[in-house]
């Protein structure tokens, strides 16, 4: 069964080329905008099996709030965490968090959605 995967990037080109990556390797994907999108896709759209999102985006939380939401109620969800100007600490993220700094490499994308397959 091919995984699905939400990706939450509120710049409209990088968010293409993350979705392209992800199809291309063969997962299914579904897009948000903003946290607020994203939370509701979650609830929505059930077997979600990894989450990738930038930290800085408009609306009620960033991707740091989002993945510690997502965390908190869907658990076994992979989560990864990209920003090209934040760099959390690890003990600001929840546990098992994969952290990409932008520009990222498609191999690193993918190596970290491996985590879901």
């Amino acid at each position: 069964m091919t995984k699905l995967v939400l990706i939450v990037e509120d710049e409209t080109i990088v968010r293409m080329n993350a979705v392209a990556i992800a199809e291309d390797a063969g997962y299914n994907v579904v897009e948000a905008t903003n946290a607020d999108d994203a939370m509701a896709l979650m609830e929505s759209r059930p077997g979600i099996a990894a989450v990738f999102s930038d930290i800085e985006m408009p609306g009620s939380m960033d991707g740091l709030k989002l993945i510690h939401a997502i965390r908190r109620r869907w658990p076994p969800a992979v989560l990864i965490l990209a920003s090209g100007r934040i760099m959390p600490h690890i003990e600001d993220m929840p546990r098992d968090t994969a952290f990409l700094r932008k520009p990222y490499a498609e191999r690193d994308l993918l190596k970290a959605l491996e985590a879901a397959a």
